[in-house]
């Protein structure tokens, strides 16, 4: 961390062989598009390196930092987007191995209810979407989640209990 804020090249090609997969994946679960999830995450390291040349890194963890970045990378895309999210059925999302995805019917309902989940997470406030996507789409723990929102755990359990709650209704509703 100390050589990369000093601009050790190697340094930062250490950091982002590290951190890559795990943005990508966490912007791959907000946004649902391959695409555009390697456009922003290839933003996220670019926003990372102007702000380490411009002396503005991080102050207290790195991880929750970078995270930081990739979230209000999404949050922006959104905003600029103005409109609902889908997911193209064509597209194949990260589905656990399963038999029964073998089976074209299967993998479609699969992609349907990942569209489904995503198009409900997407209407959660941004702090509720983002302790889901990181707890459960990405496995982090509560303590995790919390260094890397720079929230209490507390917080970060209310965050959750709430979009929960309101995922289900919405996911109830669309049913």
């Amino acid at each position: 961390m100390e050589r990369a804020a000093a601009r050790d090249p190697e340094a930062i090609a250490k950091l982002y062989d590290l951190y890559a997969p795990k943005i990508q994946s966490f912007i791959y679960h907000r946004t649902s598009d391959p695409l555009v999830t390697e456009d922003l995450t290839g933003q996220v390291f670019l926003r990372m390196l102007e702000a380490m040349r411009g002396g503005k890194g991080w102050r207290t963890s790195f991880s929750g930092w970078i995270y930081r970045i990739a979230h209000n990378l999404v949050v922006d895309y959104y905003r600029k987007r103005s409109q609902a999210t889908y997911t193209n059925i064509d597209e194949t999302p990260h589905i656990p191995a399963n038999p029964h995805y073998g089976d074209p019917y299967q993998a479609t309902a699969a992609k349907l209810e990942n569209a489904a989940l995503l198009s409900a997470i997407n209407q959660l406030t941004e702090d509720q979407a983002q302790v889901i996507t990181l707890r459960f789409l990405e496995g982090y723990n509560i303590s995790e989640v919390a260094k890397i929102m720079n929230k209490s755990e507390g917080a970060v359990k209310a965050l959750q209990f709430r979009g929960v709650a309101t995922l289900r209704r919405i996911l109830e509703r669309s049913s």
